[in-house]
């Protein structure tokens, strides 16, 4: 087992990974931005060290700053968290350069599965459903005009290096194909310096379920059942369950088996995360693979009992896995607390929180790194807590969330509970008719 980690991140999840290392026995070390010195990641932390001002080229995505902060305090592995170095191939490799663990895929696996047109066609060869599309990058706008045509529209344009909805266009109409061509290639370039473009069948009403896998470094891999994420907007998650309420017994051990299947024909190390497209038939079509821990982890460790970092870390000390295949025994709900007004459009909403106090309870989890009198600086992503509720069944979970949602007070900034509030008593919702399109026709009623 490592002597101290590293966490190479901030906020709720640098402290969910304090949390566990603390329980573990394993001495930890923070990083901070000089907007994050007064972060309680930095207070539970057993060393802190400020590795740059509050931009994150300059922090949180300063690779040698991070190595750096690693040597002088003899840190012997880095968990990366979720986003910022996450997945960043180069990071993996320099850290392996400097004898110090990635808690995290290689940088081959990275950079395998990074890639969407890549991890694409690897999971082709694996044997895993793909939605029909090109066959790699499409070069020109006249080869993506011809694919469009013989599969029939609508299609879907996104960016090879894309995330977070970048680079992704739906086109209904082959009118419509080449101005959201060049949209499409000029926000990728714009923002990931790579306007390489692929195509897709669009599936419509789609699911976004997705299935968390793990894997040691003995090629074996497990699955431990699957979340829905399907209510989105703008392609950023809102809450999430599991299990899905769409999923029958079947199709989860199709899908389990295809998420296996993939890991271990990659060889894949680590917690990691295959998302599927489901259309209404119960098709599933792999759409990427995230190979880090997910914001949504712990409705998974809810309902099967489970500590997934604490996993990830004896995964990376070399601790083989036990191999079985977990399935949800419970239902949990996770709904994202962001700083943002939605009643203005989910616009973000930094500042100081003036009052805070957070729900309890039976079943009811509460993740997140704010406090009173903590100001939530404009440089980072909005989400301040993860709120989840479990129960025996997914209408019991919801009651429950309704209660801790009603309980949940912070003043001072903005926020997406009433959102959330009025989300538990939609009908759609509440029968579980639900799809990525969701937030389409969802309306916010009254009045902030």
């Amino acid at each position: 087992m490592f002597k101290k980690i590293l966490i190479a991140n901030r906020g709720e999840i640098a402290l969910r990974v304090i949390r566990t290392c603390r329980e573990i026995g394993v001495k930890t070390v923070a990083v901070y931005s000089t907007a994050d010195a007064e972060s309680l990641h930095v207070r539970f932390a057993d060393e802190a060290v400020c590795i740059g001002p509050p931009s994150s080229t300059d922090s949180y995505l300063n690779m040698q700053a991070i190595l750096a902060a690693a040597e002088i305090t003899n840190a012997d592995a880095i968990h990366p968290g979720y986003g910022f170095l996450a997945e960043n191939a180069k990071f993996s490799k320099l850290c392996e350069e400097h004898g110090i663990k990635f808690i995290g895929a290689t940088d081959e696996m990275i950079s395998r599965m990074g890639d969407k047109a890549s991890a694409r066609e690897t999971m082709k060869a694996a044997g895993v459903p793909t939605i029909p599309g090109s066959e790699g990058i499409l070069e020109t706008f006249e080869e993506c005009e011809k694919l469009a045509d013989e599969m029939g529209f609508p299609v879907m344009l996104k960016a090879t290096a894309g995330g977070g909805g970048k680079g992704m266009r739906a086109v209904w109409d082959r009118k419509d194909l080449k101005e959201l061509w060049d949209g499409a290639r000029q926000e990728a370039f714009a923002c990931f310096g790579n306007d390489g473009m692929y195509l897709e069948k669009l599936i419509e009403e789609p699911r976004h379920i997705e299935i968390q896998v793990i894997g040691d470094s003995f090629g074996k891999a497990c699955h431990l059942s699957e979340r829905d994420c399907s209510i989105q907007r703008r392609h950023q998650k809102l809450t999430e369950e599991a299990p899905s309420p769409f999923m029958t017994v079947a199709l989860r051990k199709k899908m389990g088996e295809a998420a296996v299947k993939a890991a271990e024909y990659i060889k894949y190390e680590g917690a990691g995360t295959v998302e599927f497209l489901v259309d209404k038939h119960k098709n599933f079509y792999f759409m990427e693979m995230n190979t880090r821990i997910q914001v949504e982890h712990p409705i998974t460790e809810q309902v099967i009992d489970y500590d997934l970092i604490y996993e990830q870390i004896k995964v990376a000390a070399g601790v083989p896995i036990s191999g079985k295949n977990y399935l949800p025994k419970l239902h949990s709900i996770e709904c994202r607390i962001n700083a943002e007004d939605p009643f203005n459009g989910f616009r973000p909403s930094p500042g100081k929180i003036t009052v805070l106090h957070t729900p309890g309870g039976h079943g009811v989890r509460v993740d997140s790194h704010v406090y009173a009198g903590y100001t939530i600086p404009p440089n980072y992503d909005s989400m301040i807590a993860k709120l989840i509720t479990t129960a025996q069944t997914r209408e019991e979970a919801i009651s429950k969330m309704r209660r801790a949602l009603d309980e949940f007070v912070i003043e001072g900034v903005k926020t997406t509970i009433p959102f959330h509030r009025q989300l538990m008593d939609n009908a759609d919702y509440l029968s579980g008719n639900y799809t990525t399109k969701f937030m389409e026709d969802f309306v916010l009623e009254g009045k902030e």
